[in-house]
C-alpha cells in the first residue's frame, strides 16, 4: 500500500496520504486543513533517482540559488524600510513591487504589472487599488494602498519558507 505526498501552496503545507487500492493512487485528495485550496502530487525526496532534479511546478523561485534570494531579500527590506507606511511614494512602491514582479518572471497577472507600471508613473496606490481590486484572489483585507503592498511582501516573503510537514497520515478514500 503505497503513500503518496501532496503539497498545498495555498498553506505551504505537505500531506502524506495511504492508498489502499491503486485506483486511489491517481486521485488527488481534498486538502485536510481547507477542502477550497489546491493540492499538488510530490514525489518523496527518498523515491528520487540520482540526478533527478525536483519539479518547480509553479514555483517562480524554484531553483534559485538561497544565497542569491537572502541578499534580494536584504535588498527589499532595505528598500521597504525607507517607505513611510501611512502615505506611501507611489514610485517607490512601484519600485519594490517592481523588484518583486521581476523576480517571479512569467508567474505574475498581467493586471499586476499593470498596476506597478501605473505606480512607478506616480498614480495614487489608493485609486489603484480600488480599481484593481484584490489581485490576490480576495484572500486579503480591503482598504489603504499600503494594505495591497502589504499583500504582495507577505506572499513573497512566504514563496522563500520551507513547507511544513503534516505530521500525520491520512487515508485517500476518506479526502478525495
Amino acid at each position: 500500500m503505497p503513500i503518496y505526498e501532496f503539497f498545498c501552496p495555498d498553506n505551504n503545507r505537505i500531506y502524506q496520504f495511504l492508498a489502499r487500492n491503486s485506483a486511489e493512487g491517481v486521485r488527488t485528495p481534498r486538502c485536510p486543513d481547507d477542502p477550497k485550496f489546491r493540492m499538488e502530487k510530490r514525489v518523496s525526496r527518498f523515491a528520487m533517482l540520482k540526478g533527478l532534479q525536483e519539479e518547480g511546478g509553479d514555483d517562480p523561485f524554484a531553483g534559485m540559488d538561497e544565497t542569491k534570494m537572502e541578499a534580494i531579500m536584504a535588498e527589499m527590506e532595505r528598500d521597504m524600510a525607507g517607505m513611510d507606511e501611512n502615505n506611501p511614494d507611489p514610485r517607490q512602491l512601484g519600485h519594490v513591487m517592481k523588484k518583486m514582479t521581476d523576480l517571479m518572471g512569467d508567474k505574475v497577472p498581467p493586471e499586476m504589472r499593470e498596476l506597478v507600471r501605473r505606480l512607478e508613473a506616480g498614480e495614487d496606490p489608493e485609486k489603484l487599488e480600488n480599481e484593481f481590486g484584490d489581485l490576490d484572489g480576495g484572500t486579503g483585507e480591503g482598504g489603504e494602498g499600503t494594505d495591497l503592498f502589504a499583500q504582495t511582501v507577505k506572499k513573497f516573503k512566504a514563496s522563500f519558507a520551507a513547507p511544513v510537514r503534516d505530521p500525520k497520515l491520512y487515508e485517500m478514500s476518506q479526502w478525495s
